[in-house]
């Protein structure tokens, strides 16, 4: 008797073979977030599922996700539903939902201490003060996967951590965020060189 309940051959495939790189792009959920510093790595999802034909469709309460290939190769694209400081919650649903070990997981962020289109790709490290990253290091209990860094530039000298909150997430001036637009293509460029040629060639080609 045919099993209505047991998934299609493709799907079990899918469920059993881990992704090669699952890309967690962090900001803040809602409209009124949308054009904030925070929210380069939710450009940066965007930027990479236009470029490659990849739908962000499957919704889970901590988490938007999108199935689909770049150069050949599965990738899952993920914005967290959660606000920046609790993304470990969408990372730790991932890697149980994924079964796959923390150097497969990307993380892409904005960094105030990198000027405006600078990129900075390591293959682990501490949160560098930035809140989700910390998140996501205490939800996995290691700081071993790789991180991808947008420059958004720093507040204006002596603004201290409310003029910080302040600036991260407020909106760039048009000049401003045309720089970072540019700087969204180049990581997204380097995504894709990280799973064609491996981290290390990313970093010396894109850093």
């Amino acid at each position: 008797m045919l099993n209505l309940l047991r998934p299609r051959r493709g799907e079990q495939d899918k469920r059993f073979h881990p992704p090669s790189l699952v890309v967690v792009g962090l900001g803040n959920p809602g409209p009124e977030y949308a054009g904030t510093r925070h929210n380069a790595g939710f450009w940066c999802i965007d930027a990479l599922a236009d470029k490659h034909g990849i739908t962000l469709e499957r919704r889970h309460r901590s988490a938007i996700i999108g199935e689909g290939e770049i150069d050949g190769r599965r990738v899952i694209l993920v914005k967290p539903r959660t606000f920046v400081n609790r993304s470990g919650a969408a990372t730790r649903y991932l890697t149980a939902r994924y079964g796959m070990p923390t150097d497969k997981l990307l993380v892409v962020c904005d960094d105030i201490n990198l000027p405006p289109g600078k990129l900075r790709m390591r293959r682990k490290g501490s949160a560098g003060g930035h809140n989700g990253i910390k998140s996501i290091i205490e939800s996995a209990g290691s700081q071993s996967f790789p991180r991808l860094r947008i420059g958004v530039g720093r507040p204006p000298e002596g603004a201290g951590h409310a003029g910080q909150i302040e600036h991260v997430i407020g909106a760039m001036d048009p000049d401003e965020r045309e720089v970072v637009d540019e700087s969204i293509a180049r990581a997204a460029d380097a995504i894709a060189c990280l799973l064609s040629d491996g981290i290390d060639e990313a970093m010396s080609r894109y850093n």
